[in-house]
């Protein structure tokens, strides 16, 4: 299970920092269009909903008493339909900014190495009791490490359709 993980998990930043090297430094601060973000709040959006997990797993879990991906496939068909729009609560809207490239792949960099790490460290069927998704029971980290990725995932294709627009006006 931790080696399929672990390659979903170099995967999905291999293609995050690709399109977020295709940005220039100006244009991770431009607004491509009205009522959207910047690439460089993209970016920090998804390290703020992506941080926090070695903490979260070294919090209190217990036991899973059903499936360990039981909501992955849930996920996938929420966040991966990219036909829906969907607003950010207020904990993760990035702040109105000018944002660095390189702090920004930095910081990409560590939650990548911190999901890596928690792949392997950690037990990935055991249910995280600290902190739950609204709509969902508690996940198990597996689940939430699958977040991680799919949340990802989503909003790469979002840059990329940023990046497209901006390079094809």
């Amino acid at each position: 299970m931790s080696a399929t993980i672990q390659k979903d998990i170099v995967e999905t930043f291999k293609n995050l920092n690709g399109i977020l090297s295709s940005f220039s430094e100006e244009e991770i601060n431009s607004v491509p269009f009205k009522g959207s973000w910047t690439p460089g709040q993209v970016v920090q959006h998804i390290i703020l909903g992506n941080s926090g997990y070695p903490e979260l797993f070294a919090g209190k879990t217990q036991k899973t008493i059903r499936k360990h991906d039981e909501h992955v496939k849930e996920l996938e068909a929420i966040f991966l339909n990219f036909n829906t729009k969907m607003d950010a609560p207020d904990f993760l809207r990035p702040e109105i900014k000018n944002y660095d490239k390189n702090s920004l792949t930095l910081s990409l960099h560590q939650i990548e190495s911190d999901l890596l790490s928690a792949s392997k460290n950690n037990d990935l069927t055991l249910t995280c009791l600290d902190f739950n998704v609204p709509g969902f029971e508690n996940f198990t980290i597996h689940e939430w490490i699958n977040f991680a990725l799919i949340h990802s995932q989503r909003h790469t294709n979002q840059l990329q359709k940023i990046h497209h627009y901006i390079t094809t006006l």
